[in-house]
């Protein structure tokens, strides 16, 4: 099994009555790529992926799988295949018969179709439970029973709708690294739908960020956590301050806000010229704790929390105009010189940690 396809989404809009779950999107997701889809609830990435698969129907726009417009297409014709959130696994029937059961409904000899199911369940290493039925096994062996039924359909696309939420902490992990891996032995297209940054980061060759119905970035893994388009991204992430403030100085290079406190941060990059206020970014775990900051690269705040969470602790600092500014320090670094609630600490971060963040288009 080797064929993948494309998936291009053009414009795509999906509303219901006077809502709109879904603002003319555009996206391309190349052949053999795992994409997750990624957003807190309700900002239509399980709306996107029903389309793909053409479980809900599109407003305006188109998708092509390959070259191929499938708006009109039923889900059986498009070459995709979906894996539900709750595996929908029939109870009455052993685990061939569940993995077999759409070559059943194209007509598939029983001797045939038993051999192929029989193959797919030695790819999910659930060969020696063949015969049991699914109350029989553990979450995460039903997990790769639906993923067997979905796969043996030979699709060209496999769309996941939040898989591994039903899971244990310890038994998502380990789904993780066996569905990575069997996107890549099989070579085709995943789409994944999820909520969990760590999963996202853990599973994508490409991450693409939803709110509010619109595509906030897509770009690999790496490039969202250290280059967030946005304040959205920046934040949802949770690896990034937020700092926003009135837009006082703009160059060619560097863009200066102001604080309701009067405090002034710096940071290299551009605002469009109709902006009034600007978003700056710092990484919790690039800025220092204990240094005089350079102007406008840090300030001196008060500890209003501090967790201590193992390899390392967690300080949230506030100062006027600036709430819950987070820093993340090694655990070695903090407990050699340690401080306490209420203390005042300078913070400061290099010019190149601090990162203009855009605006999406309304």
């Amino acid at each position: 099994m080797t064929k993948a396809a494309d998936i291009d989404i053009a414009a795509v809009s999906k509303v219901y009555g006077n809502t709109t779950a879904v603002h003319a999107i555009s996206l391309k997701i190349p052949a053999a790529t795992y994409c997750c889809l990624l957003g807190p609830s309700g900002c239509g990435k399980t709306t996107t992926l029903r389309m793909i698969a053409g479980h809900e129907n599109i407003t305006t726009g188109d998708i092509l799988l390959g070259n191929t417009i499938v708006n009109d297409l039923p889900p059986a014709s498009r070459g995709t295949a979906m894996m539900f959130q709750s595996y929908a696994l029939f109870p009455h029937l052993d685990l061939v018969d569940n993995v077999a059961f759409s070559l059943k409904m194209k007509g598939m000899a029983k001797d045939e179709r038993r051999r192929e199911a029989l193959e797919m369940l030695k790819l999910m290493q659930l060969e020696p439970y063949a015969t049991r039925r699914p109350a029989q096994l553990s979450g995460g062996q039903q997990q790769r029973v639906a993923l067997a039924r979905a796969l043996i359909t030979k699709p060209e696309a496999l769309l996941l709708d939040e898989p591994l939420s039903a899971l244990d902490p310890f038994l998502k992990i380990r789904m993780r690294a066996e569905l990575k891996k069997l996107q890549t032995s099989l070579g085709i297209t995943f789409v994944h739908v999820t909520h969990s940054q760590e999963e996202a980061m853990a599973l994508a060759d490409i991450i693409v960020v939803m709110n509010d119905g619109r595509i906030e970035q897509a770009a690999p893994p790496r490039k969202i956590f250290e280059k967030p388009a946005t304040a959205f991204v920046a934040r949802f992430m949770g690896n990034h301050n937020i700092i926003t403030g009135r837009l006082v100085g703009k160059s060619d290079d560097e863009v200066t806000i102001e604080l309701p406190g009067g405090m002034r941060f710096f940071a290299p990059g551009l605002v469009p010229h109709a902006e009034m206020t600007a978003d700056i970014a710092v990484r919790i775990d690039h800025v220092r704790v204990g240094e005089s900051p350079m102007a406008g690269f840090g300030f001196t705040g008060i500890v209003s929390n501090i967790e201590d969470l193992g390899a390392t602790v967690k300080i949230t600092v506030s100062a006027p105009g600036l709430e819950d500014f987070t820093v993340v320090m090694g655990d070695a670094a903090f407990f050699a010189e340690p401080f306490k609630i209420g203390d005042a600490v300078p913070l400061s971060w290099s010019p190149s940690d601090a990162i203009v963040l855009g605006r999406v288009k309304q």
